[in-house]
């Protein structure tokens, strides 16, 4: 038996060169990376001397629209630059003035950030007239007007005056009001068909991990439900939705229906590659009363900022995927304003997450020691174990299984005991793996070489693309594997191999899995793999303190002695479990005597 003499020097040493050797890694990186980026900044200043920007011309989008007779018109405030398009009377550009897009050319984020522009929005309402033509408003050339932070585009159609109204306010808000008046000579119809065809621009780096965060949004029941659809076609006919939108991953687009919009239908398909991600097309009723046009909307072009979400008290704050129930209660209630409050001292966003991952640490370390414990108990019964499959070799497996229980019963040792640490680690892993690709205020920041903590870094470019790997490596991901590769050899040592002929070797698996976490974290936010490079760095630190300074297997060895010495009583899981392998064991007895009689 091993008596507990201290912390295993070796073994400490190894650990902190293993950390020394990573951390050296990193700032190598870091440093070779600074350099790299000083040098293509000089490189594009003298191609910006050599080749100045040139103007575009408008593509002609209609046919029967020049492009020299559309006019346009804006708005702007501190929030948003809107402009709007005579063509359609529609909003044609929408920028976040506070915000920028990543540009792949230069990997920086520093291009103007615009949610509509370049015609990737386009909208109109549909009718018909009493010939049976269907008319869009899209199609019509509105006259624009601006008086103070309004701007009015009106319309004329066979004597009807079609107005498009809008009004910018604050908080990412543009008032929209549709007035007609002569409608109703010209149409019977009682309701217009709202059409909204729209291509999500690519305005982050992780274009696969924006790709599936891009999704309707939409409320109903008076704003109190809410649900998505990122993935299929949208069919909500039977409800009357208060809102519509699309979300990217840290921007959203939504238009709501003061009257809401009724028959809802969409459906929308992925976009390869290129300047979009997904094209969504979306269909909605709007009710006409006298076969007037007169509709109250609100465009909201909005970062996906919970606080401001909230705000608006029209369930906005669901948009934002944090994940249901618990899930979105954890990063809500306990991961975000954990965040806050240790940004509020100054750190840098690395930093912070390296802080909240050592109080989750001291949370989970209870359930870690008992973990621990389990393990070293399984230990020092291994030789009891070891004996039994010696003993039962050439036995039934069922009966070798049993009468492995029964020592575990004996010794007080309860295995279903290890799984719980990984039952209350699956939730907080789901949590943070929803929390650090969709907090805002992540988005942007910087940590060593990861440009932005909310995508992955690719400071090492490979010549080709591996099979979802991707065209780099990620040295976050990479030092996140190393450490739970160590972890899991230090904590499989007590992991019994199978004892059947077929059965799976659990060893293995576990040491394939940590490869498998590599292509996962390859293209995930950096936030992700740092945290999970710091968790599990603490966890080996924390095996060594509780294996060599807590532990005493000695005290173990005559605790479980001691266990041996008490009337056990069975446990219902127990009980259930031996029943269980009995009835199998007798259905195993009943086929054998079958075939024995066949024969």
């Amino acid at each position: 038996m091993q008596q507990n003499n201290g912390i295993d020097k070796k073994q400490m040493i190894s650990f902190a060169v293993l950390c020394l050797v990573l951390f050296g890694f990193m700032f190598y990186f870091q440093n070779k990376q600074a350099k790299e980026e000083q040098l293509k900044a000089e490189q594009q200043k003298t191609e910006q001397v050599k080749n100045p920007v040139k103007q575009t011309q408008a593509s002609n989008i209609n046919p029967n629209v020049t492009p020299g007779s559309i006019q346009t018109a804006s708005l702007s405030n501190k929030e948003l630059n809107v402009e709007f398009s005579s063509l359609g009377g529609q909003v044609s550009k929408v920028q976040l003035s506070e915000y920028k897009a990543y540009d792949h050319k230069t990997d920086q984020a520093d291009l103007p950030l615009y949610l509509i522009n370049k015609n990737n929005s386009n909208y109109g309402f549909q009718f018909k007239d009493k010939t049976g033509k269907v008319v869009n408003t899209k199609d019509l050339v509105f006259a624009p007007a601006v008086n103070g932070n309004v701007v009015t585009l009106t319309a004329d159609y066979n004597g009807a005056v079609i107005q498009f109204i809008y009004t910018l306010l604050p908080k990412y808000t543009l008032d929209f009001k549709v007035r007609t008046q002569g409608l109703s000579k010209i149409t019977s119809d009682n309701k217009a068909d709202f059409i909204w065809d729209y291509s999500v621009r690519n305005l982050e780096k992780g274009r696969a991990q924006e790709q599936s965060h891009s999704e309707f949004s939409y409320a109903f029941n008076n704003y109190k439900d809410y649900d998505y659809d990122g993935r299929t076609t949208m069919e909500e006919e039977k409800e009357t939705l208060n809102w519509i939108g699309v979300k990217q991953q840290f921007f959203t687009s939504v238009i709501e229906a003061k009257n809401g919009f009724t028959q809802s239908k969409g459906n929308q398909e992925s976009i390869e590659e290129g300047e979009y991600l997904k094209k969504l097309n979306y269909e909605g009723f709007v009710q006409m009363t006298g076969s007037e046009l007169n509709q109250d909307f609100t465009w909201y072009f909005m970062p996906l900022d919970l606080k401001l979400l909230k705000s608006y008290d029209k369930n906005f704050d669901e948009i934002l995927p944090l994940g249901w129930s618990f899930i979105g209660w954890m990063n809500r209630g306990f991961f975000m304003p954990m965040y806050n409050l240790i940004a509020d001292w100054g750190l840098t966003a690395g930093w912070v997450i390296f802080l909240m991952t050592i109080i989750v640490k001291l949370i989970l370390s209870p359930i870690m020691y008992k973990q621990h414990k389990l393990s070293a108990m399984m230990k020092v019964i291994r030789p009891e174990i070891d004996e039994v499959n010696a003993k039962l070799k050439d036995a039934d497996p069922m009966k070798k299984q049993q009468a492995t229980m029964e020592v575990y019963r004996k010794a007080g040792v309860n295995q279903m005991a290890g799984c719980l640490p990984a039952l209350v680690q699956i939730p907080i892993f789901y949590a943070l793996f929803r929390f650090f690709p969709n907090f805002i205020d992540l988005r942007g920041q910087g940590f060593w070489f990861a440009k932005d903590l909310t995508a992955y870094d690719d400071l090492i470019k490979l010549p080709f693309k591996v099979p979802f790997l991707g065209d780099h490596l990620s040295i976050f991901a990479l030092a996140c594997t190393i450490v739970i590769l160590i972890y899991t050899v230090m904590t499989s040592g007590n992991m019994q191999q199978p004892q059947q002929e077929g059965m799976p070797n659990m060893k293995v698996l576990m040491y394939i899995f940590p490869i498998t976490f590599l292509f996962f974290l390859n293209t995930s936010a950096s936030g992700l793999s740092w945290y999970y490079f710091v968790s599990n760095a603490i966890n080996i630190l924390i095996i060594l303190v509780i294996k060599y300074v807590i532990l005493d297997e000695k005290k173990i060895h005559a605790q479980i002695q001691a266990n041996k010495e008490k009337p056990k009583t069975e446990g219902k899981f127990q009980k259930r479990m031996r029943e269980m392998m009995e009835k199998a064991q007798d259905q195993q007895k009943a086929q054998e005597q079958q075939r024995n009689k066949k024969k």
